[in-house]
């Protein structure tokens, strides 16, 4: 008789249906359906906005990578989070993973919040991005209209701003721009 080989957590991951996005954190895996179109909205503006001054250096200036959902893998196929958006400095990771782990900590993330998702963003995902060092993270949420920012200081999260409906936004650490927040709201 054969010993059952119980699959790794990762093996899971991977073996989730089309639909289901995946992630392993503090050990667990964690699943959730696509976003909704807000959440999307959001999300896909946000990078846009982000992505020609600070991604292509166009009216910015450059030097990032701006990814949506990448996968993050602090602890290669471990500990494994899915942001809606990260960035990396260029000079920290100057090429892109040929595969679709990525191993470097980003600079900054950002999370669109839903009702399915907030807690799991703020009480767990939080925590896992200040304890890997990521300086910088933002939370959007289209239902109320805002964007939190906060610094990493201590290694515990430092919130620098709260935004809302119209507002344009200087945060770091794209604070070289101005960002139309009424821009991520699909109205």
């Amino acid at each position: 008789m054969h010993a059952r080989v119980q699959p790794s957590l990762y093996d899971q991951l991977e073996a989730l249906p089309d639909g289901l996005i995946g992630e392993i954190l503090n050990g667990q895996l964690h699943t959730q359906p696509r976003p909704t179109g807000p959440h999307a909205y959001a999300a896909s503006m946000l990078g846009a906005d982000l992505a020609q001054p600070f991604d292509k250096g166009r009216g910015g200036p450059g030097g990032w990578w701006i990814i949506d959902e990448p996968e993050l893998h602090f602890l290669v196929d471990v500990e494994v989070d899915v942001p809606d958006i990260a960035g990396w400095r260029r000079e920290r990771m100057p090429q892109l993973p040929a595969g679709h782990r990525f191993t470097v900590v980003p600079d900054w993330v950002c999370e669109v919040l839903s009702a399915s998702t907030e807690s799991k963003d703020r009480e767990i995902k939080m925590p896992i991005y200040a304890r890997f060092g990521v300086a910088h993270a933002w939370l959007v949420d289209p239902r109320k209209l805002t964007l939190e920012t906060y610094d990493l200081v201590g290694g515990a999260w430092q919130e620098t701003g709260r935004y809302s409906g119209a507002d344009t936004v200087r945060a770091a650490p794209f604070d070289a721009i101005g960002l139309a927040l009424d821009d991520l709201w699909a109205q």
